[in-house]
């Protein structure tokens, strides 16, 4: 254990609710005479067992360095009481606040509390510190969630993975070691009052997030909030965002920035944090600071998809180029949500390119470098029906070598008489492309299964001469005479002693079939999680997860896509043995999306719960 400067304490504790329930929470806090600012990471994703690792490093460390750091369990998951809700709703936010008073009234705080949360817990406590002013100082918030759709499309990847494990941590029970024979009848009224969120899922829904104080963005770059991060850090002065080299979650070498916000706003002291620059990234190889955003040293470069791109295979009279792709364009995206593995990362895209249209420029004579959001604007010629247009940025190399930079989509309504203008943004990124490199405009009208295809396999016509592929390129010399950008490496405790047992024979990462008689592709994915995971504690908790996609090369209509999830919890001492069974599918009509999930409850191998709850969801918006 290294030395802190202060020694620390654990315990468990009982937060209640104005309604008399009780949410489980667990206390890490300095060996101090005088009351200090806490820390609140107020999460769905049971304390007990699947958050422990992580709290377990970062939790004691803010401990040790003065502050009272509490992991809290929201309402009706892990072994905090009552029943589950929506997650980020109406009730969570307002059991939040209650927490958020009781912490700042106990002995050992001063009153004064910062807000932290990973994805949706992230995106929870900047709603939070809007219902709480005047207590929440600050917050951190890592991978911030802005929704469920993608340019106006609706989420394939990732959404119905994410409802399949939102509804099995759900129906898991509290821990008889903690909650003694309570546990049994709590988690049956659990089952019984989980009701999927699939209406709401698939809605539109409103993404806008309220910045109330100062806010510490962090985030991976190839993670779906970097765009989300950097309006944040334009639209908010007391914001200050990090982008590095790292996939979802709070990374550990943020942990020291963290620590000087929290010093800064929640102490008073001067640790220069709030001079940093508003945007520290990392770009290829370095660490660079911007002092405003948007950033004076990056400026929006045209290119014309008639003049520095072209494309090839073109007759020189049509005015307009057709766009119509295959339904198994997507294929090689990588993974939506970007967790550290290699089958995360997309590959080659010259497979993908070959399914588009591409605009290439001539080989770049000097590097140019990119920070942020790119926009494609195109002309779209006047259709009678919904399209979806999919833009990717990519590098390719003297090689013929395609790398992906990033990716936008866009759904558009329908327009028989006028022309579409149609303005595509890209995810915001940061990289170098090299010197002899072209710059690649791919076009496509699908992009599965990141996104659900349009009901219509009709594609669309671009007017290039009218159409526009604007770069945000920073300066070669924006660095030159700039404070150099540091992290330093923080001394965190010793990893909780938890023994993985990996399976006999795991499951590829990611594996893509191609069944060339049935013109049919099917891609299945497996997560980092599967295996069994041994607490120090004894208590055992094995996981496995497979998601599957399908689709017929020529019928938008025969997407498909299925997860299933299986958790088992035991104590092998008292012979506790749960085991929770889900399954998502999702597929859909030319007007609805068709969602199917099942739930199995099983105890010492005996079912003691099964349900179905089928959902049928109007496609709204365009293209959808």
């Amino acid at each position: 254990m290294p030395s802190y400067p202060f020694h620390t304490t654990r315990e468990d504790l009982r937060i209640p609710l104005p309604d008399g329930t009780e949410l489980a929470a667990r206390l890490w806090r300095p060996v101090s005479d005088e009351p200090v600012p806490a820390l609140l990471e107020y999460s769905a994703d049971r304390l007990g067992d699947r958050t422990a690792a992580a709290d377990a490093r970062r939790h004691p460390w803010y401990a040790g360095h003065g502050y009272a750091a509490v992991r809290v369990d929201t309402r009706g998951h892990g072994n905090s009481g009552g029943l589950p809700g929506e997650p980020g709703g109406a009730r969570e936010l307002d059991d939040g606040a209650a927490v958020v008073e009781w912490l700042a009234r106990r002995p050992w705080c001063n009153g004064r509390l910062g807000l932290l949360g990973t994805g949706t817990a992230a995106t929870t406590a900047l709603r939070l510190a809007a219902r709480t002013p005047g207590t929440v100082g600050a917050a951190v918030a890592a991978c911030p969630e802005g929704g469920h759709r993608l340019g106006g499309a609706v989420l394939a990847a990732d959404l119905h993975t994410r409802l399949t494990a939102l509804i099995a941590d759900a129906a898991l029970p509290p821990d008889p070691r903690h909650l003694g024979d309570a546990w049994r009848p709590g988690w049956l009224a659990r089952l019984e009052s989980l009701d999927p969120p699939v209406d709401a899922w698939l809605a539109a829904g409103d993404t806008t997030v309220p910045v109330s104080v100062p806010v510490l963005a962090v985030a991976g770059w190839g993670d779906p909030s970097c765009s989300f991060v950097l309006r944040l850090l334009a639209e908010s002065p007391t914001a200050r965002a990090l982008l590095g080299p790292w996939p979802h979650g709070l990374p550990e070498a943020a942990l020291p920035e963290t620590l000087r916000w929290w010093d800064h706003w929640l102490r008073g002291v001067d640790t220069g944090a709030a001079k940093e620059p508003a945007l520290r990234s990392w770009i290829s190889t370095r660490w660079t600071g911007e002092d405003a955003w948007p950033s004076p040293d990056v400026r929006e470069i045209h290119y014309d998809l008639d003049g520095q791109l072209r494309t090839a295979g073109t007759a020189a009279h049509e005015r307009y180029v057709p766009v119509r792709s295959p339904q198994h364009t997507g294929l090689n995206a990588g993974a939506y949500v970007p967790h550290g593995r290699p089958a995360d990362q997309p590959p080659d895209q010259r497979e993908e390119d070959g399914r588009s249209v591409c605009f290439d420029s001539q080989p770049l004579p000097e590097p140019v470098e990119l920070l942020g959001a790119p926009t494609a604007r195109l002309r779209l010629r006047p259709t009678d029906t919904p399209v979806q247009v999919v833009a990717r940025l990519c590098a390719v190399g003297p090689d013929g070598t395609s790398a992906l930079l990033t990716r936008g989509v866009l759904a558009t309504a329908a327009a028989d008489v006028e022309p579409v203008e149609a303005e595509v943004e890209l995810a915001a990124c940061a990289a170098t492309v090299p010197a002899g490199h072209r710059l690649r405009l791919a076009l496509s009208s699908v992009y599965w299964p990141w996104v659900w295809p349009s009901a219509d396999d009709t594609g669309y016509a671009l007017d290039p001469s009218r159409s526009t592929l604007s770069l945000p390129v920073r300066h070669l010399a924006a660095d030159v005479g700039a404070t150099p950008v540091t992290l330093a490496t923080p001394a965190l405790p010793d990893p909780l002693d938890i023994h993985l047992t990996e399976p006999l024979a795991a499951r590829p990462e990611h594996v893509t079939v191609h069944d060339i008689g049935r013109h049919e592709w099917r891609t299945e994915l497996s997560p980092a999680t599967d295996g069994t995971r041994t607490h120090p504690d004894g208590l055992v908790r094995d996981e496995h997860t497979v998601t599957a996609y399908r689709v017929l090369t020529g019928a938008p209509l025969s997407a498909q896509a299925r997860t299933d999830h299986t958790v088992r919890l035991e104590r092998p001492d008292i012979g506790w043995d749960i085991t929770v069974q889900t399954r998502t599918q999702l597929r859909c009509d030319a007007d609805h999306f068709l969602s199917v999930v099942q739930l199995r409850a099983l105890e010492a191998g005996s079912v003691v719960f099964t349900r179905e709850w089928q959902h049928r969801v109007p496609r709204e918006g365009p293209a959808q």
